[in-house]
């Protein structure tokens, strides 16, 4: 069984990493565990921070759709899988291959905003929105993005609830060698182990990663002073201004800068609590991560945070932008190593149980065998 795969927004082998690049590769890891052959069908990009572009963008997708149907035309693949469709990245290539072919059209991760119709952004709301009437099976994952599409469809089957996922076993590892990393990384930022550290592991960029990094640094003067060190993982073009915001407490924060993604286990494993406001947030993967390695959370609660984490178990969740309340509930963490313990296994358990790699795997072949062509798991 073949899967053509395409992400408009960010292709899986772009040079830059990021969550939309980590989670186009694991959709494809998803697929081959779910017994098909994943292949990268184009690396075109159409995602576009200006609109103008979509006139030119639109004429290559319509070039490259063409020639990949012609390409597959004796032999296609047994279906289209598009990660990530939404108004600034505009999926034209998918749904006219499926047509041609009468292959099966799948979208993971679907968003439609109905404030873009008629501006600017039109072209590319448009097509989005056909994108999502076309398909065949809609994985959404968060309820928001569930919500915000239905009334495009006809069949409200075909939107599913498929919350997001990981492989969680280096984060596992790496948490059952705690003691080690803990030292290491301590003799690496000059931490002390004696006290708790917070973790954030965010890019600094100037849009809704800045706000939240704004968020902290008025949540940080509510902490008790003294009781607690942070390490803050990350680097951008706000990188100089978020720094600054944060020269208050210079002497408690390190920052590490960009990480290795291989390098991250070993940071989450060694920390005490992740914190992160996640303002305008979509989900955020470095939640999954963080509870894969068996860290408590504090964070926002809305969009898709309460999707990737469960409040009161695994996370402490406020509004994001409410400084004193996410100070409060860090604090409370910070006060409470029992509490900390406790969070941090029901964290580590609930991303083994419900949000692995594997168990996405399984439930993807079942939601795919129904499907025209599809086989049975």
């Amino acid at each position: 069984m073949r899967a053509a795969f395409y992400a408009p927004m960010k292709p899986p082998g772009h040079a830059v990493p990021s969550g939309d690049r980590s989670i186009a590769r694991l959709f494809m890891a998803a697929l081959e565990r779910a017994g098909y052959r994943a292949q990268v069908a184009s690396n075109l990009r159409t995602w576009s921070a200006d609109p103008a572009a979509f006139a030119g963008l639109h004429a290559k997708a319509v070039a490259e759709a063409a020639r990949l149907a012609a390409k597959w035309q004796n032999e296609p693949p047994d279906l289209w899988f598009t990660y990530h469709v939404y108004y600034k990245a505009p999926d034209w290539i998918g749904p006219a291959v499926s047509r041609a072919l009468g292959i099966p059209y799948v979208v993971a991760e679907a968003s439609y905003a109905p404030k873009r119709a008629g501006g600017p952004w039109a072209v590319g709301h448009e097509a989005a929105g056909d994108a999502i009437r076309s398909a065949d099976l809609i994985l959404s994952p968060t309820r928001l993005d569930m919500s915000c599409i239905e009334a495009l469809l006809h069949n409200k089957k075909r939107n599913v609830f498929f919350p997001p996922f990981l492989d969680h076993r280096p984060f596992a590892e790496a948490a059952a060698a705690r003691d080690v990393h803990r030292a290491a990384v301590a003799q690496r930022f000059g931490l002390d182990p004696d006290r708790p550290w917070l973790l954030t592991v965010a890019m600094m960029r100037d849009d809704a990663k800045r706000a939240s990094y704004d968020v902290i640094a008025g949540l940080l003067a509510d902490l008790p002073a003294n009781g607690w060190q942070y390490l803050i993982v990350g680097d951008g073009p706000a990188a100089p201004a978020i720094r600054e915001s944060l020269a208050p407490w210079q002497d408690a924060i390190r920052f590490a800068g960009a990480c290795a993604p291989d390098d991250l286990p070993a940071l989450y494993a060694a920390a005490d609590i992740y914190l992160w406001p996640a303002v305008n947030e979509a989900f955020g993967m470095a939640f999954l991560e963080a509870q894969a390695a068996g860290l408590p959370v504090v964070a926002g609660n809305e969009r898709g945070v309460p999707d990737v984490t469960q409040d009161g178990s695994t996370a402490l969740l406020a509004p994001p932008t409410n400084h004193k309340g996410l100070a409060a509930l860090t604090s409370k963490l910070l006060g409470d190593a029992a509490l900390r313990a406790t969070m941090g296994r029901a964290a580590a358990d609930f991303v083994a149980r419900e949000r692995s790699l594997d168990g996405a795997a399984a439930r993807l072949a079942e939601l795919l065998a129904p499907l025209p062509g599809g086989r049975t798991p």
